[in-house]
């Protein structure tokens, strides 16, 4: 697809509502003919969509193939079932979508943050047409694998998506509509799936995506009443022997949420490394532990008297690498002498780290909230944001101006194609990179 000047003039979905069913037809299906062409079609193709057929393109996908996958084992799909936390929220789901997807000749579907189906509900005529397009439990739906469709585009564009007709890549879609939205895990923000409302074209209808994207918020807002409940269990548990402890010491969860505390300022949250385990280790924040397992959680007993994290940090701290290659899933390691840790990045987070590591020299909070909003006078936002990094780097990030300290190695893991940096970001600095002028 050439990069083709096209009409200003945008579609978008209440547009497409206002036409006749067979005319909204038409004019897709030429949209989408011109468009991959390389050709300037009668109307531009949405934002979202036209982003998503380049990457089609840049993949080499063939839009005539078809969306046949190989289905997971059964006992693999049933250990995704068990181990993910969207299975504690799928009586909700089907309470709130599944019916009204049955009524309105739509299905439910359920994905893991891979895109893999796992589960499905709905009308019975529709899930047997899907079966024909192998939108069935155990298959991949990711873009890499079935083209442009609403659940590969919202795990990579990280928001909900609705995806009409021939708006799809792969030609064997065109006769299907589908919403979805992303589920985020509430305690660390970590991607855990999509829910998905797919049917016959003709159930098309713009108000089916508020929808699907108000139930996946009531998911998320069930899982974190959920994570409060066990916060408070254990903090009955720790708060007796956080009594008895001299000194420092911290009670976090698996996720690192603190439940109580004594001899220290409390915070929400201490970041730890993905693989934990009791034992001695050292913490960017905190500074050298003793880890002890509580029920539900860990008790950390800081060893480092001084508290001073960032102080010792700065010996501990060799090297950081800013991992973006992976959709949806960047991170930050910190390493040095003291050892290794790794933390998970929100998008947010992800665009600041990485206009610093474009500027060495450092940004003042003006100039971060130019490169990321695009609008200078957003420093309260920035400088909060800044605040919630620097809790956990505060050993490799300096401010005043906001910079890597300059005895650290900085390293940036890149996308392979430029235009896949950050896909979800509409940040000038990320804008600019992806058109290769960083």
């Amino acid at each position: 697809m050439k990069n083709t000047r096209l009409n200003n003039t945008r579609l978008d979905m209440h547009r497409l509502a206002a036409m006749d069913a067979a005319q909204a037809t038409r004019l897709l299906h030429r949209v989408r003919e011109e468009t991959l062409a390389g050709r300037t079609p009668p109307i531009a193709p949405r934002r979202v969509i036209d982003a998503s057929w380049k990457r089609m393109v840049r993949l080499g996908l063939d839009p005539d193939q078809g969306t046949s996958t190989v289905l997971l084992q059964r006992d693999e799909l049933e250990e995704r079932r068990r181990t993910t936390v969207l299975g504690e929220v799928m009586r909700t789901l089907s309470t709130m979508l599944a019916g009204i997807a049955d009524a309105s000749m739509q299905i439910m579907v359920v994905t893991d943050e891979q895109g893999r189906v796992l589960w499905r509900e709905g009308n019975l005529s529709v899930l047997r047409q899907a079966n024909g397009i192998c939108l069935e439990e155990g298959a991949a739906w990711s873009e890499h694998t079935a083209g442009t469709n609403a659940v590969g585009t919202a795990l990579a564009m990280g928001r909900a998506v609705q995806v009409h007709s021939a708006e799809h890549y792969v030609h064997t879609l065109h006769n299907w509509t589908c919403a979805a939205a992303p589920v985020h895990d509430p305690r660390d923000q970590r991607l855990l799936g999509i829910v998905d409302v797919s049917g016959p074209a003709s159930g098309f209808h713009p108000s089916t995506l508020a929808l699907v994207g108000s139930v996946a918020q009531l998911a998320e807002a069930e899982m974190r009443d959920r994570h409060l409940r066990s916060i408070e269990r254990l903090r009955s548990v720790a708060a007796p022997i956080l009594c008895r402890v001299g000194g420092r010491a911290v009670a976090v969860d698996g996720h690192g949420w603190t439940a109580a505390v004594t001899g220290m300022a409390p915070v929400d949250r201490i970041a730890l490394p993905k693989s934990f385990r009791a034992g001695r280790t050292w913490l960017p924040s905190l500074g050298m532990c003793a880890v002890e397992p509580l029920p539900g959680g860990w008790l950390l007993r800081v060893e480092d008297e001084t508290g001073a994290g960032a102080a010792q940090g700065a010996e501990a701290a060799s090297r950081v690498v800013l991992d973006l290659s992976r959709p949806r899933r960047w991170s930050v390691a910190v390493s040095g002498p003291a050892g290794s840790w790794t933390q998970e990045l929100s998008p947010r987070h992800a665009e600041l780290l990485y206009v610093l590591a474009l500027h060495r020299d450092g940004r003042t909070a003006a100039e971060l909230a130019e490169d990321v909003f695009g609008d200078r006078t957003r420093t309260v936002t920035v400088r909060a944001e800044m605040s919630r990094v620097r809790r956990n780097l505060a050993s490799v990030l300096a401010h005043r101006p906001y910079r890597f300290s300059e005895e650290v190695e900085v390293e940036v893991v890149a996308p392979d194609h430029p235009a896949d940096l950050l896909p979800h970001s509409t940040a000038p600095a990320v804008r600019s990179a992806r058109l290769g002028h960083a």
